[in-house]
């Protein structure tokens, strides 16, 4: 599908330097620059506006000396979401231009895919979509029993239920390794978008007590009446949460080069 050319999109890349397993990530090298700057150029692929929100100033220093647009945020956000909301008022009043839509790029995953960022941008050729995200059909030898793994339930148009840590749903009448066969399970995969008063008004949100049971913040958002519009991607996500994710990273860099 032709995504609509009268919406104006606009990426933002959430980059903190603080991490609790790996400090400093958006400034890792892989290859021959830092993870920051292969997120930044993959989005741009697909996008002509791209900007990195960041509450660090070496993270800033470093996205300004490749020549990438960065907006210093507040250090107090607790989530990527927050920290893009903050960023797309400050662009707007900045530059005097309206954002439709924000796509939320995750600041660790180097290989994000310019199709990937079509199939979001894709949602919103339908005016009722209000917040799209990517999910991603399991493989039948996959482990669906990983917590580290969100798996979401959608409705017959493609709308998010229920995301959870767990499987789900649970097969009654199967055994458990064999629910793969049984079922077709999603995996959640964690690019969002969201139009812009939308943005804003989840923002204002309290935490609900399905976020707080799963430590998944887009319960809160269906708990609290909002669509969740999810498109299938054959591809999969490849996130840089630890020194050894680093270490994988590289070796994937090394099969595309």
């Amino acid at each position: 599908m032709r995504t609509d050319q009268s919406i104006h999109f606009v990426g933002i890349i959430p980059a903190r330097f603080a991490s609790s397993r790996f400090p400093g990530k958006p400034l890792a090298i892989i290859g021959d620059r830092p993870m920051i700057q292969r997120v930044y150029e993959q989005a741009s692929k697909r996008l002509s506006t791209v900007y990195v929100a960041t509450d660090d100033q070496r993270i800033f220093d470093t996205v300004t000396a490749f020549g990438g647009k960065v907006i210093m945020t507040s250090p107090d956000h607790q989530s990527g979401t927050d920290r893009c909301a903050e960023a797309a008022t400050t662009i707007s009043r900045e530059t005097g231009n309206t954002i439709d839509v924000i796509i939320n790029i995750q600041g660790d995953e180097p290989f994000v895919r310019p199709e990937q960022i079509e199939l979001l941008m894709d949602c919103f050729n339908e005016e009722r979509v209000e917040i799209a995200t990517l999910i991603r059909k399991v493989e039948h030898d996959e482990d669906i029993f990983n917590p580290n793994q969100p798996k979401v339930i959608i409705t017959k148009d493609g709308d998010a239920i229920y995301f959870s840590r767990t499987p789900i749903p649970y097969i009654r009448d199967s055994v458990m390794n064999m629910w793969t066969s049984n079922h077709v399970y999603f995996k959640h995969i964690g690019l969002y978008a969201y139009r812009t008063l939308i943005l804003q008004r989840l923002t204002r949100l309290e935490q609900s007590p399905l976020e707080k049971a799963e430590s998944l913040e887009q319960n809160r958002w269906i708990e609290n009446g909002f669509r969740i519009r999810t498109a299938i991607t054959p591809w999969e996500s490849v996130g840089i949460d630890t020194p050894a994710d680093l270490e994988k990273a590289k070796l994937i860099l090394d099969q595309i080069i």
